[in-house]
């Protein structure tokens, strides 16, 4: 695949600022990096974004995560792999993934059992990043970035 055009976070020098300050501040605020790296790769298989897919995989393995893990995430409600903190997150990440697959997009249950596990800041740093990630993937797919992808 060739892109349409140069990623355009990397044309316009401030968005790549931007975008490195929204990472910095998702993943300062307590939530495991793994838990992170999970949340990023699972939205990013969702919106079928190859860029972030082969970064989001590279990036957690790099972060210690297992092959066996990485390969169940597509199914991760069917494997025993994932805690109860990580299965929260994941739910919390498909939901806001998939806004338009329900009238209420992200449902009070989804949302209770994160905060279950997570507490405020906590719950605002995934929120964040999975709304990072989804933009990533957006700016990716829309322009065919092919993988892998390197952020600035």
């Amino acid at each position: 695949m060739q892109a349409r055009i140069q990623n355009p976070a990397m044309l316009l020098p401030d968005a790549a600022k931007a975008i490195n300050l929204l990472y910095k501040a998702a993943h300062s605020a307590g939530v495991p990096t793994s838990t992170l790296e999970l949340v990023h790769l699972r939205a990013s298989q969702i919106n079928g974004c190859s860029a972030c897919v082969d970064s989001g995989a590279r990036s957690a393995r790099k972060a210690g995560e297992t092959e066996e893990r990485l390969f169940a995430l597509a199914a991760w409600r069917e494997t025993p792999y994932f805690t109860t903190a990580e299965r929260a997150a994941l739910a919390l990440a498909e939901a806001a993934t998939r806004l338009a697959d329900r009238a209420d997009a992200v449902p009070d249950e989804v949302w209770d059992d994160a905060t279950r596990h997570f507490d405020e800041k906590e719950l605002s740093a995934l929120v964040l990043w999975i709304a990072t990630t989804n933009f990533f993937n957006r700016l990716n797919a829309t322009t065919r970035q092919p993988a892998p992808q390197i952020w600035g």
